[in-house]
């Protein structure tokens, strides 16, 4: 008998992925594709307060090892800031997929990454454009400084 050719973390996140689906009212959404095989993600995220990234779900349509990352990937960055989120690496997430992933299928575990990278750098403009419309005018305040608070 021939040993299953994905791991059981694989298989367990791709046919009952807990991150799956859309997010009404994302803060924050990027798509990409890898034109390579086809695999096609979207992520959306919702931040919190504290700028930590809230909830992260994903769709697509693409293969195990993707999806499963895809999904591993979504529990490792809720609950922590943005920078954090932005900091991890392919090796962690190879790690959590618990199996040997030939060079070949890297970009399979590489795409979430890419996409919540693009999700998140989309949702740090957009919180910023929205802080410093709410924070700051756009003339000068009364001692003639751009920016300052009146």
């Amino acid at each position: 008998m021939t040993a299953p050719l994905y791991g059981g973390v694989i298989l367990e996140r791709f046919r009952h992925p807990r991150h799956f689906g859309e997010l009404p009212g994302a803060d924050a959404v990027h798509e990409d594709v890898n034109p390579l095989c086809g695999d096609r993600l979207r992520v959306e995220l919702r931040f919190g307060a504290d700028r930590e990234v809230e909830t992260v779900r994903f769709q697509g349509d693409a293969c195990a090892i993707a999806t499963a990352s895809a999904d591993l990937l979504a529990e490792m960055v809720e609950g922590h800031s943005v920078t954090a989120a932005l900091g991890l690496e392919r090796d962690a997430l190879l790690r959590a997929l618990e199996a040997p992933i030939r060079a070949s299928r890297l970009p399979c575990v590489s795409l979430p990454l890419a996409v919540l990278r693009g999700a998140l750098g989309a949702g740090a403009e957009r919180i910023a454009a929205a802080r410093g419309r709410d924070a700051a005018p756009a003339g000068p305040g009364p001692s003639g400084v751009a920016g300052e608070r009146r």
